[in-house]
This record gives C-alpha cells, structure tokens and sequence, in this order.
C-alpha cells in the first residue's frame, strides 16, 4: 500500500471500547451499532436468552447462559465512510484486567451509565484508567425510557465525582413513561420518541432554538421545562472545546435508549466527527510510532482460546500501530528474536470470522495461534527493534488449589490449564515443593468461568480447593531461604519459577518483614 492509500485508511479508522458496569446497556448499544453498519438484521439483547437469542457479541457459552459479558470481543464494521473497529469489554468487574488491557489498544472510549443509577463503582473504575491514559471518553446516559434521575444531577455526578468537564449534546424531554423525545443541541433539532413507530421523527429548531407553535409538542409544559434547563446549561454549562475533548477533559453527553434503539444512531453520527483517528503509541525506548510510519508494527493485547468449538483454535488479537499488514507477511517477535509467517489472519465480528488479507493502524486482527505469543508481545518488520511499552497486570487477591477429578485425563487437564492461564484472567503458580496446581484471580468469577470452560471446552472436570484471600509478595531467589515458609506464608513459585509468599493477611505480611528486615518483597514481580 502506497503512502497516500496508507494516510487515507489510516483517516478513516475509529477504534474504541465500550465500557460500563454490569447492566448499564453496554452490549445493546454495541448490537445497535452493529445494526446500523448493517452487519446483523436484528439487534438480539442478553435479555433473550429464552427465546434463543443472544447478544452478538456475547460469545462464550457461559456468557449465554449468565447473561454477563466476561471477555472483550471485537467487532467491525464499515459506518458513513469510517471502518469502526468496536471493542465490547466486560462489564464483570473481576474482568477488569482484561478490559484494562482492552483500554491500551484503542484510540477512545464510550462510557455506558445507567440514567437510573448513576456512576457506579465499576464505571469509575474504569473512567480512572482512561483519564490516566488521556484518551477521549463520550458518555451515554441509557434508559431514557424509564424512569431515572435528574439529568442535571447526572451532569454533576459526572463532573464531582469524575472530575471531567461535560458537554450535553442532547437533552432528554421527559423521562420514562412521560418521555416525549430529545432537543438535539449538535444537530438543531428535536427527535420524537415513539417507540412503536418505523423509522425516527424529527423536528427542525428555529433561530430561536424553538419549534413551530402549529407541533402539538410546543403547547405542553414539558416542552416549555425543557426550554428553561436549555437556557440554564446554554448559560451556565461548558463550551464544546474539541481539544478538551481530545485530552479526555471534557466528555460530550448524549442521553438515548438502547434497548429502544433510540438517541443511538443520532450518537453514532457525532461520535464519528469528534472521535479521532488512530494515535501514535510510546516505545519502551521513549521512541514514538506513528500510524502512517511504513514499517508495520502492532502489540498482543488478548490471547483467547476456543473461539470456535469446532477447531479448538488459539487466537492472537493484535491492535495494529502502524504500517499495513499484508496476509503472509514475515514479522519479528521482538520477545524471542524469533521470525513469524502470519500466514492464518482474521478480522471479527463476534464469533463470525473472515480471512484478512490486508489492515493498517486502528485495525485490529486475530493471528491463530500454536503457542508463539504472550499477552504484551510486540511484533513488527524492519531492521530496528520495536517494543511497546508494558500492558497492565494485576496481582491476584484470591487462590485455589486445582486438582483433576479424573486422573485418567491429565493430558487435557494439563493442556486446559495451561492455554486459559495464557489469556490472562487467572495466574498460575506451583507449590514450591510438591508442585501444586495454584490458581490466582482477582475475583471469585473468574475461577467459575475457569471451571466451567475446563469441563466444556477441554472434556476435564476439576475440584478446586479455596485457599482464600492472600497478599502476594515476589521475593530475590537470592534472598530466599525456604525455611522461611509457614502456614501464614506459603511459599510458591510463578509461570517464570520465581518464588512468592502468599500471606495470610497485612498482620503476617508485617511480621514477616520485622523478622526478616533485609528482605525485600515486591507486589509485582
């Protein structure tokens, strides 16, 4: 691909995650979306599952049968001229590592809140880690439909407890069962909500900022309410400064319903004229990569095993930085050295997969898998070196011990454990001495998930016995002497065979440190 067809994809690229806690709506909207770009005929919703119908992007099989998003699928499409690359992220938050992974590969982020409920803890969490990368976030304020808060006392709940500037695109025009459309501020006009109507109706705005007096609307009180609250944020709200949008300082607000497929389309619109395009990304040499740089180059940020229970595949996704990617092409592994044919690549829509022959920086493609990649792994062509910078790891809070059920299948057994702790959602560690299964996780789910992919995908039922909540602490081989083991710090060893105490709790942790003060623990290793 030549320089000018590369800058032209390249402008054209919108890559961004979807984020939200449990139940704000996240998966609809992402369904919405996907019905827009005319990739699915009908938007299914998790609320479905009776009927056989589920979220497209919900793919997992126990993501069906819970109801909940616990891994971040990728989806692609083509929208009024942009190719939009969606990352839909796990709301669950015992998932957080792997949407926090999911955060590093895109260029910006959609903020799902429950009009109802507000910014809840997960919400927050998340928001953190957006702002802490700088990235742009655009809320949508769900469930216009039902009955929920004051939108005025959403916008500050925003502004306190986030600390970022907001910039209401929209306004609701009444709530839940008295909600009668919104006054589009961005576009000068005003949607009609009718929920059982074909197609969406809009009113134009005058100079005034007023509809016709002849529309049944301009009569009621809500209409005149309405007015008011736009007169008071026109007045006393934000500017709509595109470089604070930029800099993940000010956040357009759009209010809608998903589920009604109502404010989406009109937020799609506007995210794609504000949204930027992909960005440069930081080298571990403080070197930064541009996305029309001709050399490829392009980070693993997810390893996901058993897409498709036909194959028991094994799949790589990569957000490409830069360059084009050619089908066949040779790349660096700068982890090993080593020379890879990517000769097996994929874009997504969900579980549906198709051949890539070609992709440039925003994309994001699956490469199968037999074993080469970790998660963080940069590859790139060229003479020079290339390696991106760290992507976030947690240390577990919480442990198990996992033995097989069945000792006659040890093989799959083995082979399970070792391909699921390769995606990231839980650790694996080994009794220093008798060489134990240890699992570690961030949240109770994720053992949950573990168990019950073990027995559905890999044919090998176990037995996990809880260790409980541990403080993790990596500790010098140089400086370990095993007798300093005991029930309140077990002594194991990680993926890498570094050894770590896991201590029963701050007081053993304290205890340890007065006996032994020249030792040095680490919370990572």
């Amino acid at each position: 691909m030549n320089k000018e067809k590369l800058n032209e994809a390249v402008r054209s690229r919108r890559t961004f995650a979807i984020i939200s806690h449990p139940d704000a709506g996240k998966t609809t909207i992402t369904e919405q979306m996907l019905l827009l770009g005319g990739v699915v005929r009908q938007a299914g919703t998790v609320k479905g599952r009776k009927t056989g119908k589920f979220a497209t992007s919900d793919w997992m099989e126990i993501e069906k049968q819970r109801g909940i998003s616990v891994t971040s699928s990728v989806m692609q499409f083509d929208y009024n001229g942009k190719r939009i690359n969606i990352l839909d992220t796990p709301g669950h938050e015992d998932f957080s590592e792997d949407t926090y992974r999911t955060l590093m590969a895109v260029d910006s982020a959609i903020m799902v809140i429950d009009s109802a409920k507000g910014i809840e803890p997960q919400t927050k969490k998340l928001f953190q880690i957006c702002k802490m990368r700088g990235i742009p976030i655009f809320t949508f304020m769900n469930k216009l439909d039902r009955d929920g808060r004051e939108p005025l006392d959403l916008l500050a709940e925003l502004e306190d407890v986030l600390g970022v500037e907001t910039y209401p695109m929209n306004w609701p025009i009444g709530m839940g069962k008295g909600l009668q459309g919104l006054y589009d501020r961005y576009n000068q006009q005003v949607a009609l909500y009718h929920p059982d109507a074909d197609g969406q109706q809009y009113l134009p705005l005058n100079e005034d900022g007023d509809i016709a007096e002849e529309n049944s609307l301009h009569q009621e009180s809500i209409w005149r309410d309405t007015l008011d609250e736009i007169d008071l944020i026109n007045a006393a709200g934000n500017e709509l400064d595109q470089e604070k949008i930029k800099t993940g300082d000010l956040t357009p607000v759009f209010f809608g319903s998903a589920l009604a497929n109502f404010g989406v389309e009109t937020f799609l619109k506007t995210y794609l004229d504000y949204a930027p395009q992909p960005a440069e990304h930081e080298t571990k040499s403080n070197r930064f990569v541009e996305p029309t740089d001709e050399i490829f180059s392009g980070f693993v940020f997810k390893i996901q095993a058993n897409m498709d229970p036909k194959h028991r595949d094994r799949i790589a996704f990569v957000r490409i930085c830069s360059g084009t990617f050619e089908r066949g092409m040779d790349v660096s592994l700068q982890r090993t050295d080593k020379k890879l044919r990517l000769s097996n690549s994929t874009q997504f829509m969900a579980e549906e997969r198709e051949n890539v022959q070609t992709a440039v920086a925003g994309d994001i493609i699956g490469l199968y898998d037999t074993g080469n990649f970790q998660i963080g792994d940069t590859i790139y062509t060229g003479k020079e070196a290339i390696q991106f910078q760290d992507l976030p790891q947690f240390t577990p809070e919480l442990f198990v011990r996992v033995n097989a059920k069945n000792v006659m299948k040890q093989k799959s057994f083995h082979k399970g454990i070792q391909q699921l702790v390769q995606e990231g959602a839980v650790q694996l560690f080994r009794s220093y001495t008798a060489n134990d299964y240890i699992l570690g996780a961030v949240g109770q789910l994720q053992f949950e998930v573990f168990e019950f992919r073990m027995k559905n995908e890999y044919n090998s039922e176990v037995t996990m016995e809880p260790l409980g909540s541990k403080i993790a602490r990596w500790i010098d081989p140089e400086q370990l002497d095993e007798k300093m083991a005991s029930s309140r710090n077990i002594l194991v060893k990680d993926s890498h065979d570094m050894p770590l105490f896991l201590f029963e709790n701050q007081f053993s942790e304290n205890w340890f440190i007065q006996k032994y003060p020249d030792v040095k623990l680490a919370a990572k290793l």
